[in-house]
């Protein structure tokens, strides 16, 4: 499409759509407030111009159609959640920074590397475990270089056999850079993109927790890494090598040249060890019959409503600011200028949906559309659940997958208030959802990369993705019903 087509197309179907709400509820501010949401939702889906320019649209929209004043609006873009974002980040660098996020994955190769079966294996669980801490695209970055070289030294071992092992490996890191994502809050922005939702939605409810993500993203992330592994090894044929151990010579190469643990990797490792401890444990367990109170309920503290996730990230962040470096002397484990890498456009659109969801509930909106699609409440309960995972994995594939999340928590909100249900069955499923989009390069970085190599082509990516979005859309829906809502406290 034109770029100049698909600028014009954001406010002239927002200006339509205005027009038909304008018939329908003329004494509301849902119109106008129709007008911004279609306008974004164009703008985000065709990319027309960079997605945190278009987040930040209400801030001169809100005041120009009477919706929300700027000093009202302004405040909605930082949030708690921004905080955890901005703290895991900077752990994040200091990982890539002192590079023990390659020895991790390395040595993660080499502990279950014995075959190609199991290189594929190694490198699908070492790409899975980093992009549950680090960006999904800086995992994948890492992997490919050394993924490649492992395939270049297998042309030789085997010939033409050897594309079809390739395509698995590379198919392989970057559906697992996405699977890995979805299991710890921090994975991914759409997971913290629902987080700040939820809480400004429905702040009367109880909070979604790092241990109460973890306790169901762990599991559902874990039987889609068997299920792409299971459909990768279905479609590429892994042939045998004569010396198994041959295959596993590079990165055996690659991880003696690390040297032994520096000073630094081993502070990071630590600091990052005791942030994921006091996530796990702040909020505390509740399991029916008995539950386990959280490190931020001790008499010591003033409440434990005064402690966040993002309190413990930007608190150990910050001590990587004060901890010297043996080896760089007079520097410290992190230094201000690799924290200017941290990506204000995701910022940005954390924060344009905020004000987008702060507007559907001040608009109005969200109460006319919760009358209005109150009809959905009449299907069954795993109908509903599967017919939002299959909406949001199709949007995640033509748009950003923090743009699917962000536009469609708000409605899927104003859905559960017009069915009378609780809001988690239906926003969990579709952020998980979101992390999905396996069928096209464009659909996620990860993708992106790998279809660089030119090594696949996009008819493969399209049947081995259709395949593993189908299998997340039901593994999604399973165990939602099976035993999320007991973790989620539905």
């Amino acid at each position: 499409m034109n770029q100049w087509l698909k600028i014009i197309s954001g406010p002239a179907l927002g200006i339509a759509t205005w027009a038909v709400f304008e018939q329908v509820q003329p004494e509301a501010m849902v119109s106008t407030m129709g007008l911004v949401t279609i306008w974004m939702a164009v703008w985000w889906i065709t990319e027309a111009v960079p997605l945190a320019i278009t987040s930040l649209l209400p801030v001169f929209l809100f005041p120009i159609l009477g919706i929300m004043s700027t000093s009202d609006v302004a405040p909605v873009y930082m949030n708690e959640v921004l905080m955890l974002f901005i703290g895991g980040f900077i752990l994040a660098f200091a990982m890539e920074k002192w590079d023990l996020h390659r020895r991790i994955a390395l040595r993660i190769i080499l502990l279950i590397g014995t075959d190609l079966k199991m290189v594929l294996l190694g490198l699908m669980v070492a790409t899975y475990f980093l992009s549950m801490w680090i960006s999904n695209t800086a995992t994948t970055m890492m992997m490919v270089p050394t993924t490649l070289a492992v395939i270049l030294k297998l042309k030789d071992l085997l010939g033409d056999k050897a594309k079809s092992v390739g395509k698995s490996f590379l198919l392989g890191i970057a559906y697992a850079a996405s699977i890995g994502g979805m299991a710890t809050l921090i994975g991914t922005p759409t997971n913290m993109i629902f987080v700040a939702q939820f809480e400004n939605a429905f702040p009367q409810m109880q909070q979604v927790s790092f241990l109460q993500w973890f306790s169901y993203g762990l599991p559902l992330s874990a039987i889609m890494l068997g299920a792409c592994y299971g459909i990768l090894r279905l479609m590429h044929k892994i042939p045998k090598l004569d010396n198994p151990a041959e295959s596993l010579t590079i990165f055996k190469r690659e991880y003696d040249e690390l040297g032994k643990l520096t000073f630094e990797q081993k502070m990071v490792a630590i600091i990052f060890s005791v942030t994921a401890l006091l996530w796990f444990t702040r909020a505390g367990a509740d399991f029916g019959n008995f539950s386990i109170p959280g490190w931020s309920s001790l008499p010591i503290f003033k409440g434990a409503g005064y402690f966040q996730d993002g309190t413990v990230a930007v608190a150990m962040a910050s001590l990587l600011f004060v901890i010297p470096s043996k080896n760089n002397k007079g520097a410290m484990l992190m230094d201000w200028k690799t924290v200017q890498r941290l990506p204000l456009s995701i910022i940005l659109l954390f924060g344009g949906g905020f004000a987008l969801a702060k507007g559907f509930a001040d608009s109005g909106l969200a109460q006319w559309l919760a009358g209005e699609i109150s009809f959905m409440s009449s299907m069954p309960m795993w109908a509903m659940i599967f017919f939002i995972c299959v909406l949001a994995t199709l949007l995640s594939e033509f748009a950003s997958n923090v743009a699917t999340v962000t536009l469609i928590l708000p409605i899927l909100a104003a859905i559960a208030i017009g069915a009378g249900m609780n809001p988690l069955y239906l926003m969990l499923p579709a952020t998980f959802a979101a992390s999905l989009g396996f069928m096209l390069p464009v659909a996620t970085a990860p993708n992106t990369i790998v279809f660089g190599s030119e090594m696949i082509t996009a008819k493969e990516m399209a049947r081995a993705g259709f395949l593993l979005d189908l299998a997340g859309a039901v593994a999604i829906t399973v165990t939602m019903l099976l035993f999320g809502h007991f973790l989620f406290g539905i």
